[in-house]
């Protein structure tokens, strides 16, 4: 029966599901790290205000130019044919011979990247343009403005975007197996290749799936109710901010 069999190979190979398990959580986690990181970067600089003229809006011209071609090409392109194409067209072009590891890591990272540089870039254009004028007529210049007053608005603005990046990430590192990246997927196909039950092996991986997306996605629920801090706020003498709790305020009534 299909139950016994469920048992079975879960009994049988449950070592295989978590190593697969773990390699997927370390590819995606490291990825979208790294990835919005370079999304951040990328989209701070394609926000950066355009010169009238000079040396330096050619030079802002040309790196935006390349900026983009890089963001619309791994946009517009699927992972599986990227990690095909960046794994075994590095040894002809560039003479390295990538570990698949670390191909995996670099093919998620830059393909993470290009999504979040343009959620990062709807991010800042989002800001309120008073901001900027606020944070210049005080004396800040363009770096310290970003890093001082939109980034941090920006950062909480988009995590929900992130989080869903990271669980895409999660479910998408399963086309690495087309380069032979032992993730879960790789080994759900190597179990089933052995017991020939197909249905019970890839039932059990999407249990697997879906337990790694719930647990992320709670996770980054909580993180962003820290981040937005408590409900209400009573300001005291002093310019301090004092936090009320609904409870005390139940007791004052």
């Amino acid at each position: 029966m299909t139950w016994e069999w469920l048992a079975n190979i879960i009994i049988s190979y449950w070592p295989m599901f978590l190593r697969g398990a773990g390699m997927t959580l370390f590819i995606s986690i490291i990825g979208t790290i790294i990835g919005t990181i370079i999304g951040l970067l990328i989209g701070s600089i394609r926000t950066i205000p355009m010169p009238d003229h000079g040396f330096n809006r050619v030079i802002l011209k040309i790196i935006n130019v390349i900026l983009t071609i890089y963001v619309e090409f791994f946009r517009g392109t699927p992972m599986i044919v990227q990690a095909s194409t960046i794994y075994y067209g590095a040894p002809l072009f560039l003479g390295i011979d990538m570990n698949r590891n670390f191909a995996a890591v670099f093919i998620v990272s830059i393909n993470t990247g290009a999504y979040i540089a343009e959620i990062v870039r709807g991010g800042i254009i989002s800001i309120d343009r008073g901001q900027f004028e606020a944070a210049h007529a005080i004396g800040m210049n363009h770096i310290k403005t970003m890093w001082n007053v939109v980034l941090p608005q920006v950062i909480r603005n988009i995590l929900p975007a992130v989080g869903n990046e990271f669980v895409i990430n999660i479910k998408d590192t399963s086309v690495l197996n087309v380069i032979a990246v032992t993730e879960l997927f790789f080994q759900a196909k190597s179990i089933a290749g052995n017991n020939f039950r197909y249905f019970e092996t890839y039932f059990i991986t999407c249990i697997f799936y879906l337990i790694m997306t719930l647990t992320v996605t709670r996770i980054l629920r909580l993180l962003e109710r820290r981040l937005d801090g408590p409900d209400n706020f009573n300001i005291i003498p002093g310019n301090q901010m004092q936090v009320q709790r609904p409870e005390d305020a139940q007791r004052r009534r």
